[in-house]
């Protein structure tokens, strides 16, 4: 009998760790189908910062670089420049990138970095606690924020993929989600450009990836994967934000 559905090569035979619910293996999956459809994984480094994101080494079967929190995009800079030869790539978390590494992310995007950068924004710190994000929307209550963020003295939550869209160094800005099958099918499409255009030497690209947190949020899994598209998507909508190759 043929084969229809399998593991990526690029993904290791390892049971996850990640809650029910909790979207990272899905996004997990769509980087290594990707990789594995450039054949580029002996050639890969992932670059993994602090929060979730950390586990990258335990599932990804490519070479992988810790860096300290919101540094990773710093530390691909230097990976890209030192090994040109190489794909590199960051995997971030919304406290991460969007908070203590808002200035590593913007600059290494306004020059134009060749990395590629996979943006997980779930609304939340999903491995220290819970606290209130840069990301975390209007009322949404957290562990620093128990009566709901408030925009008067909290501010508003930041459309990372808009906001890097405006640099002239950014080949491609994209925002995706995988909370139904059509729009994992439209994140593997988007992901796969995103790399696509690192391996065509293109420039920076950026990939935000909505995604449900159920422990953080106080949800079960299935409630949680509807917040998404009942909250997230009509704050944060899905789409291209700037592609180069349309300009």
């Amino acid at each position: 009998m043929k084969q229809v559905f399998k593991r990526p090569e690029s993904l290791k035979d390892v049971q996850t760790h990640f809650c029910p619910g909790c979207h990272h293996g899905s996004i997990h999956r769509l980087v290594a189908e990707a990789m594995d459809e450039f054949d580029i994984r002996s050639r890969t480094i992932g670059i993994a910062s602090v929060g979730c994101s950390v586990f990258l080494y335990s599932y990804f079967d490519i070479d992988v670089i810790e860096a300290p929190h919101g540094r990773a995009p710093a530390v691909a800079t230097g990976a890209k420049r030192a090994r040109a030869d190489r794909i590199v790539f960051t995997y971030q978390g919304d406290g991460d990138l969007a908070a203590i590494g808002t200035s590593e992310i913007i600059h290494a995007a306004n020059r134009g970095e060749d990395i590629t950068v996979i943006f997980v924004n779930n609304t939340t710190y999903g491995m220290t606690g819970g606290q209130m994000a840069p990301t975390t929307m209007i009322g949404q209550k957290t562990s620093t924020s128990p009566y709901g963020r408030n925009q008067s003295k909290d501010g508003y939550p930041i459309r990372m993929a808009e906001l890097l869209a405006q640099l002239e160094g950014v080949a491609f800005s994209a925002r995706v989600a995988v909370n139904s099958p059509k729009n994992v099918m439209q994140a593997k499409k988007m992901i796969k450009t995103a790399f696509r255009y690192q391996v065509e030497r293109k420039g920076f690209s950026f990939i935000e990836a909505l995604a449900a947190c159920p422990t953080n949020w106080s949800m079960n899994p299935l409630a949680a994967n509807e917040r998404v598209g009942d909250e997230m998507i009509p704050y944060f909508p899905l789409g291209v934000y700037r592609n180069t190759a349309n300009l």
